[in-house]
C-alpha cells in the first residue's frame, strides 16, 4: 500500500461546516490508527497530513504526521505544491478540493449546489467550480456526505452512485463541550424566550423565511441570526428582518453551545443542504427543532424535528408559536433525537472513508 496523504488546504481556511468536518474525519482516522481498527491493506501506511504554508495549528495528532509544504495558498497550492508533494502516494481532500491530475485522488464533494443552484453564487465562483466537479468526475474517486448528495452528484456528474461512497457529517464535536452563557448577557436574551438560525446571508440557507415568519410571533421572542456574510462567494441576499431580528455574527463553538442550550427552537429552513449539521447540533443540547421540508432533512433528521414549507412563512409562522406551546421537549421528543443523532459519528465515518480508499 502505498503511504497516505491529506490534503491539510482546509487549515488555511475560516473554520465553517467543510472546514469542521475535515479536521473530525482527520481526528477521527488518527483515532482508527491508534486503535489499530485500519483496513488490512492500510495497515502498513504511513499517514501525512500535508498543509499549505499558511496554515493554522490547529490539531493534535497521534499517528498522522503534519508538513507544511509548499509557498503557494489557495487552489495553486493545490494544484502545484500538493500534487508534487503528494505523487508518490494515494492522496484524501476533505474539502471540495485538490489537484485535478493527482493520479489517486480520493475527494470528498459535500453537494452539488453549484450544479443545482447557480443563482446561489457568484458567477465566477459558481463557473469554476463546476469545472472542478466535472474534472474531479473523471480524474478522482468522489466521496460525499449524505445519501440524498450521493444522488445529486451521480445526476449532475454522470457517474453511478454506487462508486460515490459516504461518509456523514456527526455532531459529536459539541458533545460535552463547556457552555458559555455570557453569549445570552452580550445579547440581551431570556432563556428559553429566543429562535435560534444559522446561515446569515447566504442564500441557500433561506434565512429571509425566517424574519418574515418571526414579525407575526410575539414580540418577546426574538430571532438570534449566528453566521457572517460572503458576498465575493454567495453573491448578494435581500433577506431583512425587524428590530427583532438579532445578527451574533461568527462565535465561539462554547457560546453556540449555550444558544443552542437554550433557545426556543432552532429554525433551519434551508432551501438547499448536502447534509445539515445545526439540527443535530441542536439535538446534542435538547433544543427543539425545526426544518425545512427537503430531502437532506428528512434523511438526516428522521421523525426528530418539525418539517416546515420553505416557501411559507406563515407555515413556519404556526410551528413556532406551536414550539413556544408546548415549551420545552417531551421524554418522547428527546428520545427521538437522541435515536436520530446516534445514527452520526465520525468514527463511522472514518471507517467509511478507508473503508473505500
Amino acid at each position: 500500500m502505498p503511504d497516505v496523504f491529506i490534503n491539510g488546504r482546509f487549515l488555511s481556511q475560516p473554520v465553517s461546516g467543510v472546514q469542521r468536518f475535515a479536521a473530525e474525519i482527520v481526528k477521527a482516522i488518527d483515532q482508527l490508527i491508534d486503535r489499530q481498527q485500519l483496513p488490512e491493506r492500510l495497515a502498513g501506511a504511513t499517514w501525512t497530513l500535508l498543509a499549505p504554508p499558511n496554515a493554522e495549528d490547529r490539531l493534535s495528532l497521534k499517528h498522522i504526521r503534519i508538513a507544511k509544504i509548499g509557498k503557494r495558498t489557495g487552489h495553486a497550492w493545490d494544484q502545484i505544491d500538493l500534487a508534487s508533494a503528494a505523487r508518490s502516494g494515494t492522496l484524501i481532500s476533505l474539502a471540495n478540493s485538490g489537484p485535478v491530475l493527482h493520479r489517486r485522488h480520493h475527494i470528498v464533494l459535500h453537494d452539488a449546489q453549484v450544479f443545482r443552484h447557480p443563482e446561489f453564487f457568484s458567477r465566477s465562483y459558481g463557473q469554476f467550480h463546476r469545472c472542478l466537479g466535472w474534472l474531479y468526475a473523471s480524474t478522482a474517486r468522489i466521496m460525499t456526505v449524505s445519501h440524498f448528495s450521493q444522488r445529486e452528484l451521480s445526476e449532475v456528474l454522470k457517474i453511478p452512485a454506487r462508486d460515490i461512497a459516504v461518509c456523514s457529517n456527526s455532531a459529536e464535536h459539541l458533545a460535552g463541550i463547556p457552555v458559555d452563557d455570557a453569549i445570552l448577557r452580550r445579547l440581551n436574551l431570556v432563556p428559553g424566550r429566543y429562535f435560534l438560525a444559522i446561515g446569515s446571508n447566504k442564500r441557500n440557507k433561506n434565512i429571509d423565511l425566517v424574519t418574515r415568519a418571526i414579525r407575526s410571533l410575539p414580540s418577546d421572542y426574538p430571532l438570534v441570526i449566528v453566521g457572517a456574510a460572503n458576498e465575493r462567494v454567495f453573491g448578494r441576499s435581500d433577506a431583512t428582518g425587524d428590530d427583532r431580528v438579532i445578527p451574533a455574527g461568527h462565535i465561539s463553538d462554547a457560546s453556540m453551545a449555550a444558544l443552542y442550550r437554550h433557545a426556543t427552537a432552532l429554525i433551519f429552513p434551508s432551501l438547499y443542504e448536502g447534509f445539515g449539521v445545526p439540527p443535530l447540533e441542536a439535538m446534542v443540547f435538547g433544543c427543539p427543532v425545526i426544518v425545512s421540508d427537503i430531502a437532506v432533512l428528512r434523511e438526516v433528521c428522521g421523525d426528530a424535528a418539525e418539517y416546515c414549507s420553505p416557501t411559507d412563512p406563515e407555515n413556519l409562522a404556526r410551528l413556532m408559536r406551536e414550539r413556544i406551546g408546548k415549551g420545552a421537549l417531551s421524554d418522547a421528543e428527546i428520545m427521538r433525537q437522541a435515536t436520530q443523532r446516534s445514527r452520526y459519528t465520525w468514527i463511522s465515518s472514518a471507517l467509511a472513508m478507508v473503508n473505500s480508499i
